[in-house]
């Protein structure tokens, strides 16, 4: 297969293999540097060393062979598959399910039940996954089952034309919509954790809001790009923290003349409260425009019925914040 693309401005000066890396995401650095010192790619009709700078502005061949690219396990789990062709595959992932293995989830991932349920992934890499949802996220992600398809999705996601939106239940009351514009990094003390810094990646949320209750409110985002921890990251730094999440939330608070029903729902609440219920993109192979949307899960749905109960008997009061 040939991937095709050119190098932009903004990489002049980065090593060729770090360059490669961010223009064919789907790929590792590790194998695009095999495809460099075997002859396999070429840049502006040169074949560069992977320590070569470049300027900016290349064009770039890559003739890509792929075998047995995934070494994970195949295992029988259960999918809930939304649609599906010989291109692709689309997911509803539940709550609670690591996309891929790594340290401290090294098996009964979503990509082992892929393995088991398409077993010609394990030719594709990152066996088709093009994008992640974290753990304790829900909804839609699209998996590629041809290279082709894979090259298409990321090229899509590069080009921002493949359509994300999210519901998310956040703290306090918001009164309008919004665009929240603050580019994303790393955190430069908790590792684990993104944070909104200068010099970090350009990042963009739109919100809507949906339904207010009485201290929450039920939003929807569309991601412009797809950082790390992107809504999560964003909704706290607007100070609206999502409901429930355990890194990024803020100390729970309870809206006055909390019932207990409510008051226990809250508190059980224990991821957060994000679920990714539409994805939309063009077609790899028909070209044809698609979208798919997924209802809330049982846990959110939850949680929502009992605030919308709560808000329509409410009377204004304090709130009450508890440790």
């Amino acid at each position: 297969m040939r991937l095709s693309g050119r190098i932009p401005e903004e990489a002049a000066g980065e090593r060729l293999d770090k360059a490669l890396a961010a223009l064919f995401p789907a790929y590792s650095r590790a194998r695009l540097t095999e495809w460099l010192r075997a002859g396999q790619v070429r840049v502006d009709e040169a074949c560069p060393r992977p320590r070569d700078n470049v300027r900016g502005g290349e064009w770039v061949e890559v003739e890509a062979a792929v075998e047995g690219e995934a070494p994970w396990q195949a295992q029988e789990m259960p999918l809930d598959v939304v649609y599906e062709d010989e291109a692709i595959l689309v997911l509803n992932k539940p709550a609670g399910l690591v996309v891929h293995p790594a340290a401290g989830n090294p098996d009964r991932t979503l990509v082992n039940a892929l393995l088991h349920y398409a077993p010609e992934l394990s030719a594709i890499p990152r066996a088709g996954v093009v994008h992640r949802l974290d753990k304790e996220t829900s909804g839609l992600l699209v998996v590629a089952r041809t290279l082709s398809a894979q090259a298409s999705l990321v090229r899509q996601l590069q080009e921002r034309t493949v359509k994300r939106e999210y519901d998310a239940v956040v703290a306090g009351v918001l009164i309008s919509g919004g665009t929240v514009d603050a580019p994303i990094a790393r955190h430069p003390v908790y590792r684990k954790r993104m944070a909104v810094l200068e010099g970090g990646k350009p990042a963009v949320s739109h919100y809507r809001v949906l339904e207010r209750f009485a201290a929450h409110t039920l939003v929807r985002v569309a991601l412009e790009t797809g950082r790390t921890h992107q809504i999560r990251v964003h909704m706290a730094h607007v100070r609206h923290p999502i409901v429930g999440d355990p890194v990024y939330g803020a100390r729970l608070r309870l809206p006055g003349r909390c019932t207990e029903t409510l008051r226990e729902v809250l508190r059980g609440f224990r991821r957060q409260a994000l679920h990714a219920g539409r994805l939309g993109l063009i077609h790899p192979a028909s070209g044809k425009e698609m979208a798919w949307r997924a209802p809330l899960p049982a846990d959110m749905a939850a949680l929502v019925e009992a605030l919308r109960e709560h808000a329509a008997g409410a009377e204004p009061d304090e709130d009450e914040e508890l440790d």
